[in-house]
C-alpha cells in the first residue's frame, strides 16, 4: 500500500491565485493533500491577485469552489476548518515593481520555510514576475518557482522567458509544469516498459509496426475561445502533452530514474524528430477545425461561432501528424499523433500497434489473423490492455479471435490514488524535478513545432472542416489510409 509522506513546511504563493485553474485544479489539490495529512500546521498558501478581496470575503470564495469541483464525499469539514487557517490572500499587481511589501513582510514571518511560488498566469508575464519578486527580495536558495504551460508561444518566446527567469531561479528551481507527467498511467510508463522483461526487446521498430497518441477532447474552447484562437490545438496541446509522450514512449532506457537521466533521454528524442517542410507538410499534417454537430446527444455551436468575430479564422482544433524519429530503435516506425476539440468522446491513449506475424499456420476459414496491440489509456477510467490472440473454444472448426488482456486501475487498486496536480505539486515541495521539463526540452519541442507552423504559412495550408462529435476530418483517415493502417479510435474494443 502506498503511504504518504509529510511535506516540509512551505509557503505557497499562486499568482492568479483567483483565477480559473486554481479555483478548478489547484486549491481542490491542496484541500485533497491536506485530507491525508501531508501538511504541516504551519504550512501556508497565499493566493495573489489584483483584485479587492477581504479575508473573509476569500475564505468564502475559496469554500465555494472547493464545494463546486469536489464530491459530497470528499469535502471533510474538518480538513475544511485546518485548510481555511493556511489561506491568506494577497493584493498585488505583478507588472509593477510597487506595492511587494505586504507578500514580503507576510513571507519573512518564516524565514524558513520552503517557497513556492505558481505562476498560473499569462507566459508574458512570467519574466517580469520573477524579476520583481528578486526586486522585492523574496527569493533564496529554497524558493523555487513553477511555470505552467505554455512556455512562450515559439521558439524566440520560449527562449527568451528562459532566460528572463533564469536570471532569477536556477535551472534546479524552475518547474515547468505539464500535468500529463502526473498521471498515474504516464508514470507507470517507465514500469511497463523497463520491469517487464516481456516488452523491452519488442519496443523498437523490428517488432512495433506504428505507434499512435490520441488526446481527444469532447469540449468546445468556451469562454477560451479568444485566448485558443491565437494558440490553436498545435500549440495548446502538441508542443507539450503529445511530445511529452511521445518522449516518454520513444526514450532509450536511462541510467536510473534521476531527473538528469529522465531529462537526456527525451532531449535525445526531441533532437531526433525528422523537420516537416513545406515540401511534405501536406502529405504528413492535417489541419481541423469543428462545425456545428451534436457531441453526446447534445447540439453545439462550431468553432466559428463560439468565436463570434466578423472575419473567418483559420485557427486548427484538430490537428494530426505523422511523426519520425530518425534513430535506430524507430527507424521506419511512424508515430501517429492526433488532438482535437468536439470530438466523438474525451479520451487519451496511447497505442503501439505490433507487426504481424510473418506467416500463418492456420486454416484460411480460421478467421483473420490480427496483430497484436498494446494500449495504454491515459483517460478515462486508467489502464493497460493487451489484445492477443486465441482459439474460440468448442467444436465446428479451428476459429482465431483477438482477446484483451485487460487492467483497470480503478478496478485492481481499490483506493483513490492522487491526480495529476497533486503529485506535481507534491513533487515540487520535495524538490524533484524528474516530472517538469528541462528549458532545452521546451526549446527543442518549439524548434521542430515552429518549423510546422512555417511550413503551414509558407504552403497557405487550410483547415479542413469536421463536424462536432466526429474523430475530425476525412484527410485524417487518409493520412494513415496512405500508409495502409488506420485509427485505433478509443472504446473500439
Amino acid at each position: 500500500m502506498a503511504q504518504f509522506v509529510p511535506a516540509e513546511p512551505f509557503d505557497l504563493v499562486i499568482f492568479g491565485g483567483t483565477g480559473d485553474l486554481s479555483q478548478r485544479k489547484l486549491l481542490p489539490a491542496l484541500f485533497h493533500r491536506d485530507v491525508d495529512g501531508q501538511f504541516s500546521d504551519d504550512s501556508r498558501i497565499f493566493a495573489v491577485s489584483r483584485g479587492e478581496l477581504a479575508a473573509a470575503d476569500f475564505i468564502a470564495f475559496v469554500h465555494d469552489a472547493l464545494r463546486r469541483q469536489l464530491a459530497d464525499d470528499e469535502f471533510d469539514e474538518a480538513t475544511w476548518q485546518r485548510f481555511s487557517q493556511r489561506l491568506h490572500y494577497q493584493r498585488l499587481d505583478v507588472t509593477t515593481p510597487d506595492g511587494w511589501d505586504g507578500l514580503g513582510a507576510a513571507l519573512a514571518s518564516e524565514p524558513d520555510h520552503i517557497r513556492i511560488f505558481y505562476l498560473a498566469m499569462l507566459p508574458s508575464l512570467y519574466g517580469s514576475t520573477a524579476s520583481n519578486l528578486a526586486r522585492a527580495g523574496l527569493t533564496n536558495a529554497r524558493s523555487r518557482i513553477v511555470l505552467e504551460k505554455p512556455v512562450g508561444s515559439d521558439y524566440a518566446s520560449a527562449r527568451a522567458i528562459n532566460d528572463e527567469v533564469g536570471c532569477v531561479f536556477e535551472e534546479n528551481q524552475v518547474y515547468r509544469i505539464d500535468h500529463y507527467l502526473g498521471k498515474e498511467t504516464v508514470q507507470n510508463l517507465a514500469a511497463l516498459r523497463f520491469a517487464n522483461s516481456l516488452f523491452e526487446p519488442l519496443w523498437r521498430h523490428a517488432a512495433v509496426d506504428h505507434v499512435q497518441i490520441t488526446v481527444a477532447e469532447d469540449l468546445g474552447t468556451g469562454n477560451r475561445a479568444e485566448f485558443y484562437d491565437r494558440t490553436g490545438a498545435l500549440r495548446d496541446m502538441v508542443q507539450n502533452h503529445m511530445l511529452q509522450l511521445l518522449c516518454l514512449v520513444a526514450m532509450e532506457p536511462p541510467i536510473s530514474l534521476s531527473h538528469e537521466e529522465l531529462r537526456n533521454e527525451k532531449i535525445k528524442v526531441l533532437k531526433a524528430l525528422r523537420p516537416i517542410t513545406p515540401d511534405n507538410v501536406k502529405q504528413v499534417t492535417v489541419r481541423g477545425q469543428y462545425t456545428s454537430g451534436a457531441v453526446s446527444g447534445e447540439l453545439v455551436e462550431g468553432y466559428q461561432e463560439e468565436l463570434g468575430q466578423d472575419q473567418p479564422s483559420n485557427t486548427e482544433t484538430f490537428v494530426a501528424i505523422k511523426a519520425e524519429i530518425d534513430n535506430w530503435r524507430w527507424a521506419e516506425t511512424p508515430f501517429y499523433l492526433r488532438t482535437g476539440k468536439r470530438l466523438a468522446t474525451k479520451s487519451s491513449e496511447i497505442v503501439l500497434q505490433f507487426r504481424p506475424v510473418g506467416h500463418s499456420i492456420f486454416p484460411k476459414d480460421s478467421g483473420e489473423l490480427e496483430p497484436n496491440r498494446l494500449v495504454i489509456r491515459l483517460q478515462p477510467n486508467e489502464g493497460v490492455q493487451l489484445s492477443i490472440v486465441t482459439k474460440e473454444p468448442g467444436p465446428g472448426g479451428f476459429r482465431l479471435r483477438s482477446l484483451p488482456l485487460n487492467l483497470s486501475f480503478s478496478d485492481t487498486y481499490q483506493v483513490r490514488y492522487p491526480d495529476a496536480y497533486e503529485r506535481l505539486l507534491m513533487e515540487v515541495l520535495r524538490g524533484n524535478p524528474a516530472l517538469f521539463m528541462h528549458r532545452e526540452e521546451v526549446e527543442r519541442a518549439w524548434e521542430w513545432i515552429d518549423g510546422i507552423i512555417d511550413s503551414w504559412q509558407q504552403s497557405r495550408m487550410k483547415t479542413q472542416n469536421y463536424v462536432a462529435g466526429t474523430w475530425g476530418p476525412t484527410d485524417a483517415v487518409r493520412l494513415l489510409d496512405r500508409d495502409g493502417r488506420e485509427w485505433r479510435n478509443p472504446h473500439d474494443d
